[in-house]
């Protein structure tokens, strides 16, 4: 029982560190300046690296409690019309990713995952947005936002492939039976058992990303 309790202790404590990096990455984001000839609202998405992480290397509820903490983080900031876009476009992207990944013959890439998840992001808060405007009009700016996300998307896929060698050092604060890819204690078909990324799972210079 006594030992339980610390393994608890010990991953509560890792996904509240997972989470502040979230919230570093989310306001180094805030704090660079608009890109040139890019629509409004058309951001990086860098917090979704760790979620990203989370779904390749913990498991699927650490990236639903990431994603959820995130968009509790922006109603503090922003308010709830912020947490409600923040949140539904948050859980969607970890849905879809998450989807992604349940074929246990198939290896979804960074690039893919990365993608997906962006556009899946972008078409929750848009839905979000229609319904709390009670108008469809605002659906019009859809096809803006899905190839921002695949544009992003591909951004965050290379970014999270460059940073994995630093992400996968925190795993050193985990207990060895939290050290897993998936919920059934399997590592994810994107690693191997000895915890390094199958090389056959990245993508290839100049492939499509996720």
């Amino acid at each position: 029982m006594e030992k339980k309790s610390k393994t608890n202790v010990q991953r509560l404590a890792f996904l509240a560190l997972i989470f502040a990096l979230s919230v570093v990455l989310a306001w180094v984001e805030h704090t660079l300046p608009t890109m040139p000839m890019l629509p409004p609202g058309v951001k990086l998405g860098l917090s979704n690296i760790v979620t990203m992480y989370c779904l390749f290397f913990l498991d699927r509820r650490a990236a639903f409690v990431v994603a959820v903490l995130k968009s509790g983080f922006v109603l503090l900031m922003r308010g709830a019309t912020a947490f409600l876009l923040s949140l539904t476009g948050g859980l969607l992207s970890v849905v879809v990713m998450m989807l992604l990944l349940l074929p246990q013959n198939r290896k979804a890439s960074y690039a893919v995952l990365s993608v997906f998840g962006a556009v899946a992001h972008n078409i929750g808060q848009i839905v979000m947005a229609a319904a709390l405007l009670g108008s469809l009009t605002v659906l019009t700016y859809l096809p803006v936002l899905i190839l921002s996300g695949f544009l992003m998307g591909n951004v965050t896929g290379i970014l999270l492939r460059v940073t994995v060698p630093a992400l996968e050092k925190l795993k050193s604060i985990l207990p060895q039976g939290l050290r897993r890819g998936g919920e059934s204690g399997e590592p994810l078909q994107n690693e191997n058992v000895s915890g390094e990324i199958a090389q056959e799972s990245l993508p290839q210079e100049g492939a499509a990303q996720e």
